[in-house]
């Protein structure tokens, strides 16, 4: 595990994926988009039936965020992570379908690190409680989608920096205590 923070532009490759570990501190700038519950049903019952999504999954990360009004002169709300296992049953779906990380925060099931190691992707943990000050990492936010679920619709979010712990790592690491092996 690293001290330092890597810095890391989006979208995501498959090699900087490949370099990074569990508990490995991230800072990321580009574009992810926020998608909670509700979004992810929505998105996982269009791709079982081939419809198209109002977001291009493939090399996309999705926040479990639904963040709250923007204050005067502020570009969101509060925007911390939400409990992420509210989305385990639709993460591996998901993955498969080219999202390569999900941000949120506590452990997932079995399952979604056994995608993570399968697709090669990452669970990355934001700091739950902190949503003002993770605002302040937000340059840009914009409903891109399912705009009827109010603050649960799909945002695109420009982030600068924005930091993240690798959770689930591409290989079957995990920095959560009790996980057991994968091999």
């Amino acid at each position: 595990m690293s001290s330092e923070a890597r810095q890391i532009k989006l979208p995501l490759t498959a090699d900087v994926i490949a370099q990074l570990r569990a508990g490995d501190s991230v800072r990321l700038s580009g574009a992810i988009y926020t998608a909670r519950d509700a979004a992810h049903q929505r998105l996982v019952s269009a791709l079982e039936a081939g419809q198209q999504l109002p977001i291009d999954l493939d090399g996309s990360v999705i926040y479990y965020c639904g963040p709250t009004p923007a204050p005067p002169e502020r570009v969101i709300g509060a925007a911390g992570p939400t409990t992420s296992s509210r989305m385990d049953t639709f993460a591996p779906r998901l993955y498969a379908a080219g999202v390569q990380a999900t941000i949120g925060k506590g452990q997932r099931a079995l399952q979604v690190r056994r995608a993570c190691r399968k697709h090669g992707c990452l669970y990355l943990i934001a700091t739950g409680g902190a949503g003002a000050l993770l605002s302040r990492f937000i340059m840009h936010a914009k409903v891109v989608g399912y705009v009827d679920l109010g603050p649960e619709a799909i945002r695109k979010l420009t982030v600068a920096e924005f930091p993240v712990l690798v959770g689930y790592d591409a290989h079957g690491g995990s920095i959560f205590p009790g996980d057991e092996d994968l091999d």
